[in-house]
């Protein structure tokens, strides 16, 4: 549990510099060069993820059960993270209509996420590592908003056609990984 813990520690504070620290990580990123701080968080992001998952393959091989969530949390979470890779698409997808209304798409594809997962696992690491991810997102949202709204920040209208690619592109990322890459990469395949 240890190394998933310090993982989450690692890459969460990487990932927090703008919640709490924006003026100073503006600086270092003058001082530095853009370049410079890219690499270095790319690196501590990175290591902070090995040590994640790792760290929480170690913590599933002595699980921890808390509770035992209903099957139909299964289909619940299903449908969530089906709407979580539609806003991870719509970060990327230029002119969609679900950022120009929204603005942060993945901060919110990481919150339902982590909101899904914690609704189908009863286990403690699940609930360490999600409930992290959660909280985590929860607070990116919120400084995102404040940040645009200080700044004055206005997004382009959407377009119809690109929100229907944006939504396309969602799914069909959901399939794939829901059915097929899911069982592969984490050894549980969610929907049989």
């Amino acid at each position: 549990m240890k190394f998933l813990l310090l993982g989450l520690l690692v890459f969460l504070a990487a990932h927090s510099v703008r919640i709490v620290a924006d003026d100073w990580r503006s600086r270092v990123r003058a001082r530095y060069g853009e370049l410079t701080w890219k690499g270095a968080y790319a690196l501590v992001s990175l290591i902070g993820l090995v040590l994640v998952v790792w760290g929480f393959g170690m913590a599933r091989q002595q699980p921890v059960q808390l509770w035992n969530p209903p099957v139909a949390m299964r289909h619940v979470a299903a449908l969530l993270t089906l709407a979580s890779f539609v806003l991870l698409a719509a970060a990327y997808v230029p002119g969609n209509g679900i950022k120009a209304r929204l603005h942060h798409p993945m901060v919110l594809a990481v919150k339902v996420w982590a909101l899904a997962h914690l609704l189908a696992n009863g286990n403690l690491a699940h609930v360490i590592l999600f409930g992290s991810f959660l909280l985590w997102a929860i607070a990116d949202y919120a400084s995102a908003r404040r940040r645009d709204r200080a700044a004055g920040t206005r997004y382009p209208r959407g377009r119809a056609g690109s929100t229907g690619v944006t939504v396309f592109v969602g799914l069909a990322g959901w399939v794939v990984f829901a059915f097929w890459l899911h069982g592969m990469l984490i050894g549980i395949s969610p929907l049989g």
